[in-house]
């Protein structure tokens, strides 16, 4: 298989763009990073401050464990603490120059919600928008962030504008083009990179997301579900690669230090998409180089997925990142084009119907579960078993599947995100 030189840079230039450390939850970071800009605009601590944000945002901040909190949580401090001890240079790291002086600050603000003002911008199309405004005596400014994590658009101070992208709620996010991703040349790309062009990227999500899944598998962090998997269900490989993975969603739930490289926007996606590769490789001792390449399988047919359905979504996005472990772990047993793309249908047949009800412990559960029916997907892939066109929502060929799931979650769920977001936030 050959993939042609334009699709060879646009899939390196995906990879670059999506595999990016962040410290904590997304969508937190987000809101502190918004803080520490505001605060460097402002040259000054905002006496006040009012947000309007996208409903996903709420619901993906309102229950996690903010890390370099000491234990805390919710959108005002999230803010509190980017403003107070956030560094905007670090981008989705934008936390880790906190401090616990900065902590007690954050408490005292926090203390009075009248300081911080929320709402919900339930007119707005964009599943990640916020607008961010504070004034200090008589001095004002603004922030907005629409579509990605840390996509500026727009900067006010004093009623100037310092920046004005120009885009708008209605604006598609700017990305690399991933039309051109399909399966056939995310296979192609992989048997043909060379490992130079990626490995650097890779490198940093094997150590980085390896590293809080052994502090997950070591400490009590959130619901400890990858502790339970591995003392009640043995040391099967299966069973160590969702122990693995849910661990690292349990320290990033409860507010772990430790960054992970997120896919998609999101560090439990990053999770599913490398760990069971990752344990799949080093418990059967294969060569480096079939790790690095797997990798690249996992991480790019989890963000073709993603493309469909949008970063934010009721439909959970640990089941496209799983599905993307459950193409690669296929890929590095020696599966072809049809095994791979039989693993993805049997993924998506089965568990495609998790919601996504924000970001708290219990991710770290539903990630186990993704991961798991890849397993099955993968196994029944390998036994020349697959559902069938017409069986349910799966169609004759894994794009068309891959489509369909998209459109179900992207239109079809915008009726369940609303209900589920209003239940959380009531």
């Amino acid at each position: 298989m050959c993939i042609d030189r334009a699709k060879y840079e646009n899939y390196i230039s995906i990879l670059q763009e999506e595999l990016i450390p962040a410290v904590g939850c997304t969508e937190p970071a987000c809101l502190a990073l918004a803080g520490a800009k505001l605060r460097k605009v402002l040259g000054a601590v905002p006496d006040r401050i009012e947000v309007c944000m996208s409903g996903n945002l709420i619901k993906n901040t309102k229950s996690v464990i903010i890390p370099h909190s000491k234990g805390m949580k919710g959108i005002a401090s999230a803010l509190w603490l980017g403003i107070y001890g956030g560094d905007d240079q670090r981008g989705l790291a934008v936390l880790s120059s906190v401090t616990n002086e900065d902590i007690d600050r954050v408490k005292e603000k926090t203390s009075n919600p009248a300081l911080c003002r929320v709402e919900l911008l339930d007119k707005s199309p964009p599943k990640l928008h916020l607008i961010l405004k504070g004034t200090a005596g008589e001095r004002s400014a603004s922030v907005e962030i629409l579509h990605s994590h840390t996509n500026f658009v727009r900067i006010t101070k004093d009623g100037t504008t310092l920046l004005d992208t120009g885009a708008s709620p209605a604006d598609e996010e700017k990305l690399t083009d991933r039309s051109l991703l399909n399966i056939q040349d995310i296979l192609a790309f992989t048997e043909s990179v060379r490992l130079e062009d990626v490995e650097p990227i890779l490198r940093q999500q094997i150590e980085h997301n390896l590293a809080i899944a052994e502090k997950g598998l070591k400490e009590d962090y959130g619901a400890k579900v990858g502790r339970i998997l591995l003392e009640n269900f043995g040391n099967s490989v299966g069973n160590l690669a969702k122990a693995t993975a849910a661990a690292a969603s349990d320290a990033r739930m409860d507010g772990c230090q430790l960054p992970v490289v997120i896919n998609s926007g999101s560090g439990n996606q990053g999770i599913a998409a490398s760990i069971p590769v990752i344990v799949y490789a080093r418990h059967y001792d294969l060569p480096e180089e079939e790790l690095l390449r797997a990798l690249c399988v996992s991480n790019l047919v989890a963000i073709h997925q993603k493309t469909r359905i949008g970063r934010l979504s009721a439909y959970c996005g640990a089941v496209s990142a799983a599905c993307g472990s459950g193409a690669a772990i296929t890929y590095l047993f020696g599966g072809d084009y049809q095994d791979v793309s039989a693993a993805i249908t049997n993924t998506l047949a089965n568990v495609s119907g998790i919601l996504c009800d924000g970001a708290k412990a219990s991710c770290a559960a539903k990630i186990a579960s993704s991961v798991d029916a890849a397993i099955l997907g993968l196994t029944m892939a390998f036994s020349r078993l697959k559902f069938l066109d017409g069986d349910g929502i799966v169609k004759s060929n894994v794009e068309e599947t891959i489509k369909v799931i998209g459109n179900i979650a992207s239109e079809g769920m915008k009726k369940t995100d609303v209900t589920i977001i209003k239940h959380m936030i009531n």
